[in-house]
């Protein structure tokens, strides 16, 4: 259990991150200034980027001016949060922002951010980084370290605090053989997600090597990076090697900055030969490329895999099963039920398992060429033959990058795309955050009027219920083809192997297997349209942004100038009582528990990013201030304002959480295993500190989540192995006190914890090293940081 500190050397963020932890920074520069010191310390200290790529959503698809409508209402919306953002490039020094439409970060970050070796002065050393946002682990396919932290943590590193963290378990992930035709990278990531999760691997770092490694191609091998969080890991990460060098040219860095990389992975031992011994891996799976075929995953979560010849079966079950992850309960004599209405003229009929999404959308896959052209050329290939998407179908088309565009231009496949409604919706996560916006009309109401479980089919990387649409439960991740695919066949329990798609011109049976493009094809269009002067083209005005972004004013005061009216940028209460000194937690006496939960709790449950309900108590709270429901936004996009965060709906527990403040009770939450699963949320643990949630027992923890928890003054404790809430008997409405040794903690000591109905047991302190203790005894990491910038000289 070596404690090693890593100090990265920049910081990269998206909006719905970045927003909060400037409004963090801003709030730390009045904490200084109250407590005597010089607001001025509060500054980054190394290199640090947002992208703004969180905030559009699909308002308007299917349509040429969708985009440019979607734009103009992301400028609407987001107005007063783009002019924070100015303000926080302003005031810090070393704070970059990307303007909206500029991209998804993590593709902007592979394809133009990231240095892969620094040059400081003639001092060469490896780029490495750490993000707001979990999926940050796509650079790795580049070669570069880096993964996903809490904003909170991520707000410490970029003031100077190093990222203390024990040495890792490293995991071989042996890729052989090549993938057959007609099986992609995106299956290729699902086959991977789903052995990972089963073999365990949260809180390691996985490295793929092997011959295999070389046959697939670096974008191919930044999908694989990309899902690390989905698989659990902090990193997948593939060294550099000849191909990491080609896309370095691919994409139009400079040539004396290749030149660096190569020859100093060479001089240290870093650069991948074939040829060279396999390192020692704490322990190694191994997968035959030729075994991957056609895949999705879910319907809730991104590691139950399905092979796409089972979907018809797996959802029928789906549909019969209890509750849970692969389960609805629907009752037998529900199972056909149909809602017919009318769209537009016609009229249409849903059931269950109708596909109202389909998206190609997040950096996971849009980032690849070849899934992009893939399925480019099944729309080109389905046009022709007569086929069309079903009406009830919202199509989108959101790329991580302009480069996207520029060669689905160049290739003639946009044209196509298009006819079939997947016009592009706007550069940014869209769908796969949540951002998928209304569905066609009538959809929804039919949906409600028959208790209908629709589908959506994207091309992301998380779909959790409730996330991607809230009157959509069934959710699946697939390939940008099969997004395609499934939104011309119209329902998940579609067979492609036995039922045609329909019938061309000349009455002849279209099936899927005589549109779907050959592997020789898509690679043969690769070579041609994948140009460095499209990179050139794009990323030399990526920082410029739209007129409108241009016009919006911002001052540059050393302190911001809080607006008390103002329903998204608040100054949070985090430091309005610190003091100089800290005082740490000595016991918790007599806590409640708030919550009782289930295994696999995500941090969208904690904390959601997307739709605000008008039922929730944050709807009552901007309704109270006078905001329209049209103007709600997402919670994502309020996350600069703690009022709204901490009353997030999914959970609705703020009526509970308020009264027993009120009372005086300390709080605790009971949990099962994988607790705070998903996305790199710190208001997934921001909002239970401000909740007065003091502790959090559960079976297991997620990586990034423990860590947020610590950084919020949250103690994480964890069930002894095979132990529970369950085993152990606790409802949850016992009462809990806690032996926190009077505020003397070790990394890893037992604690006692005992309940008023006369049970005790011992749980395991999840401290995992001396510093995160120091960070919990300050009250949270971002305490510790201010009160050593305090006192420093």
């Amino acid at each position: 259990h070596a404690d090693i500190p890593f100090l990265p050397p920049r910081v990269l963020m998206q909006d719905f991150t970045g927003t909060p932890a400037v409004v963090d920074l801003a709030a730390m520069r009045e904490a200084m200034k109250r407590l005597g010191g010089d607001p001025s310390k509060i500054n980054p200290l190394c290199p640090t980027d947002v992208v703004i790529d969180h905030s559009v959503q699909v308002d308007v698809s299917g349509r040429q001016d969708a985009l440019a409508r979607n734009q103009e209402k992301e400028m609407q919306r987001n107005r007063e949060r783009f002019q924070f953002l100015k303000w926080g490039a302003n005031a810090f020094d070393n704070l970059r922002i990307i303007p909206p439409g500029g991209g998804i970060v993590h593709q902007v970050n592979l394809e133009y951010l990231a240095h892969s070796v620094f040059n400081k002065d003639g001092l060469l050393y490896p780029d490495s980084v750490v993000g707001t946002d979990s999926h940050t682990t796509m650079i790795n396919g580049l070669g570069v370290v880096g993964w996903g932290v809490g904003g909170i943590e991520a707000e410490a590193t970029l003031l100077g605090q190093s990222i203390s963290m024990v040495l890792p378990e490293v995991v071989g992930f042996r890729l052989v053989g090549k993938l057959p035709s007609g099986s992609t990278s995106t299956d290729l990531v699902l086959t991977v997600t789903e052995a990972l999760r089963k073999h365990g691997v949260v809180g390691k770092f996985v490295e793929f090597f092997g011959p295999g490694a070389s046959h697939i191609s670096l974008a191919d091998r930044a999908t694989l990076a990309n899902m690390a969080p989905e698989y659990g890991a902090t990193m997948g990460f593939f060294p550099t090697d000849e191909v990491t060098i080609r896309y370095l040219r691919q994409t139009d860095r400079d040539a004396e900055r290749v030149a660096w990389v190569e020859a100093y992975t060479r001089a240290q031992g870093m650069f991948r030969e074939e040829s060279a011994p396999t390192p020692a891996y704490s322990s190694v799976l191994e997968l035959d490329l030729a075994t991957v075929v056609p895949s999705l995953a879910g319907p809730k979560r991104p590691h139950d895999r399905v092979n796409m010849a089972d979907m018809p079966k797996d959802f029928a079950a789906c549909l019969k099963n209890p509750v849970g992850f692969k389960g609805y309960a629907i009752a037998e004599d529900q199972l056909d039920r149909q809602v017919k209405f009318t769209h537009g003229d016609h009229e249409q009929t849903l059931s269950h398992g109708s596909v109202v999404i389909a998206a190609i959308t997040s950096c996971t896959n849009t980032s690849n060429p070849s899934v992009m052209l893939a399925a480019g050329l099944l729309a080109r290939n389905a046009l022709r033959r007569g086929l069309g998407v079903q009406p009830h179908v919202k199509t989108s088309l959101a790329p991580g990058s302009g480069v996207v565009t520029r060669y689905l231009q160049e290739s003639e496949l946009l044209g196509p795309l298009e006819a079939l409604g997947f016009n592009v919706a706007g550069y940014g996560c869209t769908t796969c955050i949540g951002n998928s916006g209304p569905l066609a009309d009538g959809v929804s109401q039919a949906i409600h009027e028959g208790d209908l479980v629709a589908a959506s089919v994207l091309s992301g990387n998380r779909n959790f219920e409730g996330r991607v649409h809230k009157d959509v439960r069934a959710n699946y991740l697939a390939s940008p083809p099969l997004v395609v695919a499934y939104a011309l066949a119209g329902n998940v329990v579609f067979d492609f192997e036995t039922t045609p798609l329909g019938k061309d011109q000349d009455g002849q049976e279209v099936f899927l297997r005589d549109i779907w493009p050959s592997a020789e094809d898509i690679a043969t269009l690769r070579e041609a349209v994948i140009l460095p002067s499209f990179f050139k083209e794009v990323y030399s005005h990526i920082k410029e942004g739209t007129a409108e972004w241009n016009a919006l004013k911002s001052s540059d005061s050393t302190l911001y100038e809080w607006d008390l009216n103002s329903t998204y940028i608040r100054e949070p209460t985090f430091f309005t009582t610190m003091g100089p000194e800290p005082e740490p937690l000595s016991k918790i006496s007599g806590a409640y528990a708030l919550l009782n939960l289930g295994d696999s709790v995500t941090t969208d449950h904690i904390s959601p990013a997307g739709h605000i309900a008008r039922s929730s108590p944050a709807a009552r709270y901007l309704m109270a201030h006078d905001v329209d429901p049209r103007d709600f936004n997402t919670y994502g996009s309020r996350r600069g304002n703690h009022e709204v965060m901490m009353r997030g709906e999914v959970m609705d527990v703020w009526d509970a959480a308020e009264r027993h403040q009120k009372e005086g009770h300390q709080l605790i939450v009971l949990a099962g295993h994988a607790y705070g699963t998903g996305s790199s949320r710190d208001w997934a643990a921001k909002g239970p500190h401000l909740m007065g949630v003091a502790a959090v027992i559960a079976s297991s923890y997620e990586r990034i989540h423990r860590s947020n928890l610590i950084g919020m003054g949250i103690v994480p404790l964890q069930f002894r192995d095979g132990e529970g809430a369950d085993s152990l008997g606790l409802t949850g409405f016992e009462r809990f006190d806690i032996d926190l040794c009077g505020g003397k903690l070790t990394p890893g000591q037992e604690i006692t914890v005992k309940t008023d109905v006369g049970k005790s047991f011992q749980v395991l302190l999840r401290f995992d090293t001396p510093v995160e203790v120091d960070y919990w005894r300050h009250g949270g990491i971002l305490h510790y940081v201010l009160r050593n910038l305090l006192h420093s000289k």
